[in-house]
C-alpha cells in the first residue's frame, strides 16, 4: 500500500487519518508511519482513525492501533477508532480492542467529542 492510500486531514486540532483496502502485515506499517508521523513533532488535540474503507485488519493491524493509541495517551492527545465495518468490529471484540480503545459509531461525532 503506498502512503497515498492513507489520506490524513486536519479540522480545528483534530486529525482524521483514513486508511484504505486491506490493513495486514503489508500494509500496516504504513498506517504505523502515518500515525507516528501525524503525532510528532507537534500533538494534536486529538486523532480519531477513520475505519470506513478497511474491509479487513488483523493482528499486526490491531498492534499498529493498540500502539499508537498509547503512544497518543502518554502525549496527553485522544485517540479513537471510528466506523469500523462489522467484520472488522467483530474482530476488535474478540481481540478484546474495544476495552482499550474507545470505538465511536461515525467519524463525526469522534471529531466532535475530541474537539469537546
Amino acid at each position: 500500500m503506498a502512503s497515498s492510500d492513507i489520506s490524513v486531514r486536519r479540522e480545528d486540532g483534530i486529525v482524521v487519518v483514513t486508511p484504505v483496502g486491506e490493513m495486514d502485515a503489508v500494509t500496516s506499517p504504513a498506517l504505523a508511519v502515518e500515525l507516528d508521523r501525524v503525532l510528532v513533532p507537534e500533538p494534536p488535540q486529538g486523532v480519531v482513525i477513520d475505519l470506513t474503507k478497511v474491509g479487513f485488519c488483523d493482528s499486526r493491524c490491531i498492534g499498529v492501533l493498540v500502539a499508537s493509541y498509547r503512544h497518543a495517551r502518554d502525549l496527553g492527545v485522544g485517540l479513537v477508532v471510528a466506523e469500523p465495518q462489522r467484520q472488522v468490529m467483530r474482530l476488535f471484540m474478540i481481540a478484546g480492542i474495544d476495552q482499550v480503545i474507545p470505538i465511536i459509531d461515525t467519524v463525526d461525532a469522534a471529531v466532535d467529542g475530541l474537539r469537546g
